[in-house]
């Protein structure tokens, strides 16, 4: 996976980090739904890069 790749990966989980936080904050179930599947989204998007990578090796 490259570092740009990392980082944007990185950033999007944040920010459904943030997103969440503030649905809590605000009793907005429909922004903390949208962070946590931002982060879902992000960590699944890791996984897939961490497998290609893991091919790549053998």
């Amino acid at each position: 996976m490259g570092l740009g790749d990392k980082i944007q990966h990185e950033a999007q989980h944040l920010g459904g980090k943030a997103k969440e936080a503030a649905g809590t904050a605000t009793g907005n179930d429909r922004l903390k739904a949208e962070g946590q599947k931002d982060q879902v989204v992000s960590d699944a998007r890791k996984v897939g890069e961490n497998v290609k990578d893991a091919v790549r090796r053998d």
